[in-house]
């Protein structure tokens, strides 16, 4: 007998049994990509205090005025290999790479302490936190397909971009509020859209028997992480200026 036609045909039951054991992998695989998330935030974090309370790291970073603007196309270098290169990376390479990011992103953001009071910090972070979990686990389980929204979603970035690239020459006050709005908004929904793509991914592989502990999962795993990261980093710094109290 056709081999398509058994599988079309078994037992309902198996086949809700392995329905199920596949979404517990997937929700195993998710947390992975969540930890790996969270080892990528507290990086930054310890990055962004070695910076604050080690006068020769401040001193490297923001002493020389060539020093930041090295950080930043670092930073767009690494996101870019990750990108377009991930398929050809060791999850090892991979690791290392999303590490050295997450720690030049400490650097420039460490001085958002100097800037704002912590409370607002603590604040930002906290309601950050909050509507990314909120919006993940949305994205984990609702049964809407939310593809849809990744071309609106993209050409919302590019208008953001483009925005507050021309912001910096106007200095006008209403649009960088409008901006910021708008870009919470933009990270709020694209924290639900990739954590549901990650998923859909993730399920595509497994069913097409790729195991966990392949060097295709573990690259997406470290991928995965990424996107969410910078998802949550962007959340983070839109809600902040939306919210800080800057010091005086």
């Amino acid at each position: 007998m056709n081999r398509q036609y058994d599988d079309d045909f078994r037992n309902p039951i198996a086949l809700e049994e392995e329905s199920g054991q596949l979404e517990a992998r997937s929700a195993l695989y998710m947390a992975r990509v969540m930890g790996w998330m969270c080892v990528g935030l507290l990086t930054t974090l310890v990055a962004a205090m070695a910076c604050l309370f080690v006068p020769e790291i401040f001193y490297a970073v923001y002493g020389n005025s060539a020093a930041p603007i090295v950080i930043i196309v670092a930073q767009l270098a690494a996101v870019l290999v990750l990108s377009v290169a991930i398929n050809r990376l060791s999850p090892a390479a991979a690791t290392v790479i999303f590490m050295v990011y997450s720690a030049l992103t400490g650097l420039t953001i460490s001085t958002v302490v100097l800037i704002y009071d912590l409370s607002s910090i603590i604040l930002a972070f906290g309601v950050s936190a909050f509507l990314f979990l909120a919006m993940s686990l949305y994205g984990l389980v609702t049964k809407k397909d939310l593809s849809s929204w990744g071309r609106l979603l993209f050409f919302g970035l590019l208008g953001i971009v483009a925005a507050s690239l021309l912001n910096m020459f106007l200095g006008n006050a209403m649009l960088d509020l409008a901006v910021t709005c708008v870009g919470i908004v933009i990270f709020v929904a694209l924290t639900a859209y990739d954590t549901q793509k990650i998923k859909g991914i993730y399920m595509t592989a497994a069913v097409g028997g790729y195991d966990d502990e392949s060097p295709e999962l573990r690259r997406l795993a470290i991928f995965g992480a990424l996107t969410l990261y910078l998802d949550f980093i962007n959340l983070f710094l839109k809600l902040l200026r939306l919210m800080g109290r800057r010091r005086r």
